[in-house]
C-alpha cells in the first residue's frame, strides 16, 4: 500500500505535464486517476461522504429559494 503514494505523485506529475503541454484530455485523465487512487487510500475514504453531505447542505439551503416560498427563503417578515 506504500506504493499508492508514489502512484498518486506520478499521476499528479503527469497531469501537470499534460497541462503545461496544453493536452487537456491527458490532464483530466491523470487527474481522475490520482483522485481514484486517493479515494482508495484510508485517508481518502471519507471524501465521497464529505462531498455528499456538502451537496446536501447546499440543496437544503437552496430549495426554499427555488420553490418560491418567500417565508422560508428569508424574504419579507
Amino acid at each position: 500500500m506504500s506504493a499508492v503514494g508514489l502512484l498518486i505523485f506520478v499521476a499528479i506529475a503527469g497531469a501537470f505535464i499534460c497541462a503545461k503541454s496544453r493536452s487537456a484530455g491527458g490532464a483530466v485523465a491523470f487527474s481522475l486517476l490520482a483522485l481514484v487512487l486517493f479515494i482508495a487510500t484510508p485517508v481518502g475514504q471519507g471524501l465521497p461522504s464529505a462531498i455528499g453531505s456538502f451537496l446536501t447542505a447546499i440543496d437544503s439551503a437552496a430549495t426554499p429559494a427555488l420553490t418560491g416560498d418567500p417565508q422560508q427563503a428569508g424574504v419579507g417578515g
